[in-house]
């Protein structure tokens, strides 16, 4: 999927991974904000965040969900229900790919209200991108859109990358590809002067 770093949708519907890699880095979370983004989540992804038992949890799992928890006081990642419609889609989307509740809920959510949806599953993605007409967005496209509108600058992207390390982050890379192509767009955009 190719992100356009000049664009971002600001209301998304996040699944359990966007959820954890969105709250990763409290920069790049403070820089979201500012920017006037917002994250809802369905049940389902609730669940899987909040309520689902974890076999053996780790310092960076209850932070990322004291994280959550403490965002949603503030009114974000706020719990949507899925409607009868919502869940017939679930069912129909489940035969396609082998996703979790979450993922599937957060399509079927997205679709029936024309919202982005922001994951960073590459079988979520993909489903989300065929499965209906709504943007399908990913946490290191958001960060290419913060590089991109000045919102982080290159020490921002740094030390977003290391918090992202510290909560057992795996998208180090797709971050730091995401912040190249943003720096290649911003030049790109740049007026060319003639000599």
């Amino acid at each position: 999927m190719t992100i356009d770093p000049s664009k971002f949708h600001l209301i998304n519907v996040t699944d359990t991974c966007a959820v954890w890699n969105v709250l990763s880095s409290a920069l790049l979370y403070r820089a979201a904000l500012a920017a006037r983004c917002h994250f809802c989540v369905t049940g389902f992804v609730n669940y899987e965040c909040l309520i689902k038992p974890r076999t053996s949890p780790t310092d960076a799992s209850r932070e990322l969900q004291r994280r959550l928890e403490e965002a949603r006081r503030s009114g974000q990642f706020e719990v949507q229900s899925c409607s009868l419609d919502d869940l017939q889609a679930i069912g129909r989307l489940e035969g396609r790919k082998r996703l979790g509740k979450g993922e599937l809920s957060s399509i079927a959510f997205a679709m029936s209200r024309g919202l982005a949806m922001l994951t960073d599953d590459q079988g979520a993605r993909r489903l989300s991108a065929a499965a209906g007409n709504h943007p399908t967005q990913t946490t290191p496209h958001l960060h290419s859109w913060l590089i991109f509108t000045r919102r982080l600058d290159d020490t921002d992207h740094s030390n977003v990358i290391h918090q992202h390390k510290l909560m057992e982050g795996s998208l180090s890379r797709y971050l730091q590809d995401a912040y190249h192509l943003a720096l290649q767009c911003a030049r790109n955009a740049l007026p060319t002067h003639p000599q």
